[in-house]
């Protein structure tokens, strides 16, 4: 039986599942009061206003109600609550990396998803992982959105929507408190300044000493201190006019570089023992202007960005340990430090027309521009007991510092795209949605590493300092599906699409360097990634939207995935590509509200993957790094009143089983399955409310990350509080 049709039979397979499991999922509720109904969740998927249920997508919405049940506060919490989908949280704060349906992330890469906050797109992944605070609604759209998003919507799309200013006076406090010995403290104020002209301001500061101890330092490895503002100034002009206004800053200090050295990602057995406790230093500006303008046909809209992203990193080198105990100083007599700097800011327009939606032919045309100006430097020093001091643009001078090896590059990128999509409802229940976007990159690359500390290997390619290196990447992202609404309550669709993802450059001099150390598929260039994705799916709200039921099947080729190795040689982190990598799998979920008090949710996603081509054979046939097979997801919310007070008590809890993760090509250790439990409870008036909640209430141990080389870091234990808001 060939591959595709292996591919075929399982996605039939699949759907044939859920044709068993949707109406079981729909006929177990039949108790429920048909007569109930709950709020229809809009969303904005397409780039336009429409009911989550007619979206022809696999979309997970949390609306503001949901995030606040959940006590959702940074991106692992609501990506922990979404089936095929995971992060993979590292010790560099500015690194995250998400993984969807199989397509990855890796470290210095471009991002798996796109990242859209109130209209804006991120062009740093550094700077996803920040604190979300005054959200309203998060959608996580599965599959390849080129289309619609572009370059980096290889794997989806994450919809973000902050709360916009408001007609009248408000605002809120939040207070909390958790075992780190840490707290946390968020506000926001909004109102109108005039008839026509609103703000919200919000601010949150989260600080704490940390949860996992250093035994030689006698200290906390992981202190956390964050301090976040936003701004958002939205003027109604006319109307036909909207001036939407955003600024953001967000400051955060931690330490990093606490690794231990294993060969098994299960080993968590190893406590912290470097003698440098490190710095994490990462800083974010940012800024928009969001112009939008009514016409008789449809909407103008320009958005404009320009963001910065300065992110610090020192601390111990390998192996981690301290001076006496390390390999380094066995052998040569003397211990590694490291540090990395990095400085990008960028600049982005987008452009667009979007016809009226109360027509059979709706359609949106656009453009978009984006230049980045991106410095990375990365180094090793000579660990003299003193400490370790940051080094940014310059090789460190200083004399209880010094530096034993030092790369810089400096990189000029301009990218352009244009974009058309076009829905049209061939009858009242049948719909064609088609989406074509061409992308083109160019990135510009120049060698700012010293002569003296260039990477030259004998019998390979000089590196020369004052290089220049040039690429352009392009491709063009279709995307087609068709949908079917036998009934108001039903939506079937199937499809295909395209992403893309640019390639880049590695430092100057890696690819001699990992050759000489016979590491195959790493090269000064990685090339650029492209997934081609078939998809089913099925959407259902019942009993009057007191259930809903989805399922998605999926089967996708990538070429040229991203994977990551770590040259301990010259201490730089690169990019390699596997030519040919298939996944397949599916997702399903399904919401009850068994009663007006109790709501329970339910998710299982799987994702198979394998390597079908790669420079070692003996690679072919292995399973993609840092996908993991399962995820299944359960949890509960029970609200009651207490009494004729106008209280009521609130119960939350969620379950996740993040199954068997590979992490590196040579699949040379898999972690085991996760089983994370969070629970949050408590009262609530009606403007204020007392919860408590415990995050992995039970403890479980685990390493969050394995890093080819054996690098491991040990995930958060348990983290337990109370928090009290206020509206007022």
């Amino acid at each position: 039986m060939g591959i595709r049709t292996k591919i075929y039979s399982r996605l039939l397979g699949a759907s044939a599942l859920a044709s068993f499991v949707w109406p079981h999922a729909a006929a177990a509720q039949t108790g429920v009061d048909p007569a109930a109904s709950r709020d229809q969740i809009v969303v904005t998927a397409r780039k336009r206003e429409e009911s989550l249920q007619d979206v022809p997508a696999a979309v997970t919405a949390f609306p503001e109600a949901a995030i606040e049940s959940a006590g959702i506060e940074r991106p692992i919490d609501f990506i922990n609550l979404t089936s095929n989908v995971n992060l993979v949280e590292t010790q560099n704060a500015g690194n995250a990396f998400i993984v969807v349906r199989g397509i990855t992330q890796a470290r210095n890469s471009e991002p798996s998803v796109a990242v859209i906050i109130d209209g804006v797109q991120q062009i740093n992944p550094a700077q996803f992982n920040q604190e979300l605070f005054d959200v309203q609604q998060i959608e996580v759209l599965k599959g390849p959105q080129g289309g619609l998003y572009g370059r980096n919507a290889i794997g989806g799309a994450i919809v973000i929507t902050t709360k916009e200013p408001t007609d009248e006076f408000e605002g809120r406090i939040q207070l909390g408190v958790d075992n780190g010995f840490g707290y946390t403290t968020r506000a926001s104020v909004s109102g109108p300044l005039s008839d026509t002209v609103r703000f919200r301001l919000s601010g949150s500061r989260v600080d704490t000493e940390g949860y996992i101890p250093n035994e030689f330092l006698n200290d906390d490895a992981d202190p956390y201190e964050d301090t976040s503002f936003r701004g958002r100034l939205i003027w109604d002009a006319s109307d036909k006019l909207e001036v939407d206004l955003r600024g953001y800053v967000g400051l955060l200090r931690t330490q990093a570089l606490y690794f231990n050295i294993v060969g098994d990602v299960n080993d968590t057995s190893l406590p912290v023992r470097v003698n440098n406790a490190g710095q994490n230093d990462r800083d974010i500006y940012g800024g928009s202007l969001k112009l939008t303008y009514e016409t008789g046909i449809g909407t103008l809209t320009s958005v404009t960005s320009y963001d910065k992203v300065e992110e610090i990193l020192t601390g111990d080198a390998f192996d981690f340990l301290p001076i006496p105990e390390s390999l380094f100083f066995n052998i040569l007599g003397f211990d590694l430090n490291q540090s990395q700097f990095l400085d990008v800011s960028a600049w982005s327009e987008e452009i667009r027309f979007t016809s009226r939606s109360d027509q059979r032919f709706r359609w949106i045309v656009g453009a978009y521009m984006v230049g980045t100006d991106r410095y990375i430097s990365t180094g090793n020093m000579v660990d003299t007991g003193a400490g370790v001091f940051p080094v940014f643009r310059t090789p460190s001078t200083n004399p209880l510092n010094p530096q034993s090896t030092f790369l810089a590059d400096q990189q000029d990128n301009f990218a352009w795209a244009v974009f058309a999509n076009a829905s049209y409802s061939i009858t009242d229940t049948l719909e064609i949605d088609a989406s074509l976007r061409y992308d083109r990159d160019r990135r510009e690359n120049t060698t700012l590493t010293p002569t003296g500390f260039l990477p030259n290997v004998p019998g390979f390619p000089a590196g020369v300092s004052g290089e220049v290196r040039n690429r352009t990447f392009d491709d063009i992202q279709p995307k087609v599906t068709v949908s079917w609404q036998p009934t108001d309550d039903v939506t079937l669709y199937g499809g295909y699409s395209r992403g893309f993802r640019s390639g880049g450059f590695n430092q100057t001099g890696v690819g001699a360097v990992a050759a000489g150390n016979g590491i195959v598929g790493v090269a000064d260039i990685f090339e650029a990634e492209t997934a081609d994705t078939f998809e089913v799916g099925l959407k259902s709200s019942l009993f009057g939207d007191r259930v809903t039921a989805n399922f998605a099947a999926f089967t996708t080729e990538s070429d040229n995935s991203y994977f990551f190795v770590f040259l301990a040689a010259n201490s730089t982190q690169n990019l390699g590509n596997v030519p040919e990598t298939r996944l397949y799998g599916f997702e399903f979920d399904a919401t009850a509200y068994v009663s007006d008090e109790l709501q329970l949710n339910l998710g299982f996603g799987y994702t198979d993957s394998e390597i079908n081509s790669f420079p070692d054979p003996t690679r072919i046939g292995n399973e993609a790094p840092l996908v993991s097979r399962t995820t299944f997801n359960i949890g509960g919310l029970y609200t009651t009143p207490i009494g004729s007070s106008g209280l009521e008590a609130q119960v939350r809890a969620d379950y996740r089983r993040t199954g068997k993760t590979w992490w590196d090509v040579e699949n040379s250790t898999v972690r085991d399955p996760v089983n994370l439990v969070d629970l949050r409870g408590g009262v609530k008036g009606e403007r204020w409310s007392l919860m408590g909640f415990a995050r992995n209430a039970f403890d479980e141990e685990y390493n969050a990350e394995f890093s080819p080389g054996g690098f491991v870091f040990k995930a958060r234990p348990r983290v337990y509080g109370v928090d009290f808001t206020l509206d007022f």
